[in-house]
């Protein structure tokens, strides 16, 4: 059986900064607190919790003075910054430089036009921590969008700024900019602006195209990886023989027993290491049974 890892799965550039900048302060001192989980994968949050990098909430982050505390690239509100510098805590800010200039568009677009402001529209998912994060350039005052139907909460009377989570998909927020300008009323003003990664959404093109080379497909996420939820949604619409786990645990060997070819792939929190792990768990199986 040939068993082969996706080159373009696994962790984008804002996670493997967040991690670099993590294990750097771990190596260095030996304890670091991380703002949530630095990313939606268990297997590496305990990892790095092994380590010395410990998990904390917005509430902990009020209690904790004079330590230091690392900001993972889904990026902050204002209102977290300013509660570190309240309680001397020193930030490691990983924010991810497309996050970082996203959440620089949304706060110029409302501190200009203060008196004649449009209704700031994000696409994304609500209470995600990037969408929190840009929620907070407005002063909680952005409308949230993930699926067509929430569009009532907009007043298609008064002028719309567009704006998008980075990791959603594009067809996705091509759809809300059409049924916003079938809404819109006549002469009202409406901009929208494409924020979304390009290194994550042209991950579905050369996903599908690997599911599609290989007879299974054993996807890897962690369970709270939203991101890792739609790209393997990308790959059961294209091989059915398509399975999601977390970790080699979850792998069954009867998925891959007539297969020529496995291909194993992953979210962008999904660590090299941990497909590794999996392909090495599918391969000890087939040597069992032959």
């Amino acid at each position: 059986m040939f068993v082969e890892i996706d080159s373009d799965s696994g962790f984008c550039f804002g996670v493997v900064t967040a991690i670099r900048k993590a294990e750097a302060e771990l190596d260095s001192s030996g304890a670091l607190y991380c703002l949530g989980d630095i990313v939606h994968n268990s297997d590496e949050v305990n990892r790095l919790a092994e380590r010395g990098l410990k998990v904390i909430t917005h509430e902990d982050l009020h209690r904790l003075h004079d330590v230091k505390v690392l900001l993972r690239a889904h990026g902050e509100p204002p209102s977290t910054y300013a509660t570190a510098v309240a309680n001397n805590i020193e930030i490691i800010d990983a924010t991810c430089p497309v996050v970082l200039k996203l959440q620089q568009r949304i706060k110029q677009c409302y501190d200009a036009t203060d008196g004649d402001r449009p209704q700031i529209v994000i696409y994304g998912k609500n209470g995600h921590a990037e969408v929190n994060g840009l929620v907070g350039q407005t002063n909680g005052e952005a409308i949230v969008i993930e699926h067509i139907d929430e569009l009532d909460k907009v007043d298609f009377s008064r002028p719309i700024a567009l704006y998008s989570q980075t990791t959603k998909s594009v067809e996705g927020f091509r759809d809300i900019i059409a049924e916003i300008r079938r809404r819109l009323m006549p002469g009202v003003k409406f901009e929208s602006y494409d924020t979304i990664c390009r290194s994550v959404a042209n991950r579905v093109g050369k996903l599908q195209k690997f599911a599609q080379s290989h007879d299974v497909i054993i996807f890897v996420a962690g369970k709270k990886s939203s991101n890792g939820r739609v790209l393997f949604g990308h790959c059961l619409d294209v091989n059915p023989h398509t399975y999601l786990i977390s970790n080699p645990s979850e792998f069954c060997p009867e998925w891959v027993e007539n297969a020529d070819s496995v291909g194993i792939c992953g979210a962008t929190s999904t660590p090299r290491w941990l497909m590794e792990q999996v392909k090495t768990a599918i391969e000890n199986s087939t040597a069992a049974s032959s």
